[in-house]
């Protein structure tokens, strides 16, 4: 079954902060009921399957342990793999849906056939979990600090190589900077982490960042490589003077900087994150299953610029039913008030928002 594309564009309401009443469609009216409200199928099986490290928490800690109590009899097994891995996973046919920071691209969907999914079949990927992407830093002199587009580029292109240097210095005017060394730290796997913030580098800052918003950092800018988003919390923790880009839901223990947004700096919440899906509209040219945003990075006065929209992917119509049951149920769970509760007790993600879940959910209810 092959759905019609359409073109669409949606600028979604803003971001509740707070988990939102209602349940998910789907349900089988005659289920049983848990201690959390949701209802059970009673189905049974296993799912397989990897990707996002920024998911990892909302996965381990929430998703799964909640969706597992309404289904006692499926296995969900998440594996943080990173984006990239992910997503090559899935064009093999060895994870039956995966995380990712990133959608599939228009041109690689029509460039890829998916073994999980049945001939024809659109994707169905929606965001599930939407945080900020933190700038941390090790420099345990400095109380508080500022940091813009302009001189992040210039940090991870190797320009700018010490913390006292007169650029950073301007955006920190009560700040005691010392002349240590820079070491920015940057993903070494593929990851949509990256994506996003080179993404938003090159929107914000076009003429300091001229190397592309690949998945892949560049290699030839030197820097410390770390993997996944553990390896690069670590890298910045052990080392003095380190900087790096990452979930913020792992950076909870690091000094983190505030970025400029609009005439002023602000510091990363969930929410502030969210505002920026908020005013960003949804792509063009996709299938209705297909739920992907055109993050505006810049146009938001008072978001948080560096955020991160991490997508679930499946099949619209799986080659086999009984995991297409499957992964529909994870799904709907996972939107639920009581699924995104859980998520954000893990991770502190921002929930999300009605209109967001009202899209996800008719992607949702394709999936056979």
């Amino acid at each position: 079954m092959k759905l019609s594309r359409v073109g669409t564009s949606v600028a979604m309401t803003a971001i509740a902060a707070l988990a939102l009443a209602g349940c998910a469609g789907g349900g089988d009216t005659g289920s049983t009921t848990d201690s959390t409200g949701a209802e059970s199928q009673g189905l049974t099986g296993e799912l397989n399957a990897t990707g996002a490290s920024s998911q990892e928490l909302a996965q381990l800690n929430g998703w799964i342990p909640g969706f597992t109590q309404v289904e006692s009899g499926v296995t969900v097994n998440y594996t943080a793999t990173g984006s990239g891995t992910g997503r090559d996973n899935f064009v093999a046919g060895t994870s039956d849906f995966i995380g990712s920071d990133r959608a599939f691209k228009l041109d690689e969907i029509e460039a890829e056939s998916f073994p999980v999914c049945a001939e024809g079949s659109d994707l169905v990927e929606f965001p599930a979990y939407i945080s900020p992407i933190a700038v941390a830093f090790n420099l345990p002199s400095v109380d508080t600090l500022n940091l813009d587009a302009t001189v992040l580029s210039q940090i991870f292109s190797g320009e700018i190589t010490t913390w006292n240097d007169p650029a950073i210095a301007e955006l920190n005017a009560d700040a005691d900077l010392p002349d240590t060394a820079i070491n920015p730290v940057h993903r070494g796997d593929a990851s949509g982490t990256t994506g996003n913030f080179l993404s938003y580098l090159e929107a914000a800052a076009p003429e300091a960042w001229t190397f592309g918003t690949e998945d892949e950092f560049p290699a030839d800018l030197g820097g410390e490589a770390a993997q996944q988003t553990a390896g690069v919390a670590a890298a910045i923790e052990a080392g003095e003077g380190s900087i790096g880009y990452l979930d913020a839901s792992q950076a909870s223990d690091l000094q983190v900087a505030a970025i400029k947004s609009g005439e002023g700096f602000v510091e990363y919440t969930p929410e502030a994150a969210a505002a920026v899906v908020a005013g960003s509209p949804l792509e063009e040219g996709r299938a209705e299953t297909d739920v992907v945003y055109e993050l505006d990075y810049t146009g938001v006065e008072g978001g948080y610029p560096i955020v991160l929209v991490s997508y679930l992917i499946g099949c619209a119509d799986y080659a086999d039913d009984a995991k297409g049951e499957l992964v529909k149920a994870y799904f709907n769970y996972i939107i639920t008030p009581e699924g995104q509760d859980a998520a954000v007790a893990a991770a502190q993600n921002a929930p999300l928002s009605d209109e967001l879940r009202e899209q996800a959910q008719t992607a949702i209810d394709v999936i056979q």
